[in-house]
């Protein structure tokens, strides 16, 4: 014991730095779980949330026992399994065109081309959507559907288009983001193997899945775990704003976050906001250690824990 009480007060100036960070993070991240109690009561103002009487799981059960339940959990899973597909597939074959060209100047000129949608704030991209979008004078009703003889469509009344323009949107905002990360661990290979190859007589298509993917797979694996983790999380601002809140959309852009959010406003349910919040919760942790727990038993190396 005392051994170690002499190893640990010998770096005394180390936990001192660490100090400030742990502080942070403890007020940030651990002290407002308190508020989880508020899934399990009644909450009032007038007695604040210790004096609130207890609900026990009535919070819960109103979030599952609505009609829009169901909807709402497929809605939410559906369309982020699609965003994960997307957002590590497509950036990957970006990241691999982006490492082929042999100018210094394009890769940068395309790689800040592709992240800057990703700094434009949800309201800003609903407005260019629906200039895109728009019934009158949008850029699909004016100039595109005509020049291909398709009649105007109402994109705001017709929720039938929605599951394919969210994707789109989704990518075109994140894609530039996701390739960044695959692209700057691409800088660290050795190129070794990819001069190897071509005395081999490897082409690039060769090259790219015999070298690069399998250098990629960790990074592949990190990121999609870190996305599943929040599968049951959505993002608000795309599934709000951008379909601009039109209730002939809800069955195809209604979700978790949307419905808590809609609700709260209407009732003013903190209860049943914080139990919706602690359910998506539980359920990512879960769907991480499940997920982190399979690609442990298949490659040791690649899990993330």
């Amino acid at each position: 014991m005392l051994k170690k009480l002499k190893r640990y007060s010998s770096y005394w100036q180390l936990y001192v730095m660490v100090l400030p960070a742990a502080i942070i993070l403890l007020m940030n991240n651990y002290v407002p779980m308190f508020g989880l109690l508020i899934a399990f009561k009644n909450v009032n103002y007038t007695d604040g949330i210790f004096g609130s009487p207890w609900a026990g799981l009535d919070n819960f059960k109103f979030l599952f026992a609505t009609n829009d339940s169901w909807i709402i959990t497929r809605n939410t899973i559906l369309y982020n399994a699609v965003f994960i597909l997307l957002n590590i597939t497509l950036p990957v074959i970006l990241a691999i065109l982006l490492n082929e060209l042999r100018s210094k100047l394009l890769p940068k000129l395309y790689q800040s081309a592709m992240f800057f949608p990703f700094f434009l704030s949800m309201v800003v991209v609903s407005y260019l959507v629906f200039a895109f979008l728009s019934p009158k004078n949008g850029f699909m009703n004016s100039t595109v559907l005509p020049a291909l003889g398709i009649d105007s469509k109402d994109w705001y009344s017709d929720s039938q288009y929605w599951p394919i323009i969210l994707p789109i949107v989704n990518v075109w905002k994140n894609i530039g983001y996701y390739t960044i990360f695959f692209a700057a661990a691409m800088v660290g290979f050795n190129q070794e193997y990819y001069e190897a190859a071509v005395i081999d007589g490897a082409g690039k298509w060769q090259q790219a899945f015999r070298i690069t993917l399998p250098q990629l797979y960790p990074l592949i694996i990190v990121l999609t775990l870190l996305q599943i983790g929040r599968i049951f999380y959505a993002d608000f601002g795309l599934f709000y704003q951008v379909p601009l809140d039109a209730g002939a959309l809800y069955n195809t852009t209604n979700v978790i976050d949307t419905y808590v959010y809609r609700t709260f406003i209407k009732m003013g349910d903190t209860g049943m906001s914080s139990a919706a919040g602690l359910y998506q919760s539980i359920i990512g942790f879960v769907v991480v250690f499940a997920s982190n727990y399979i690609v442990r038993k298949t490659n040791k190396e690649n899990a993330l824990f």
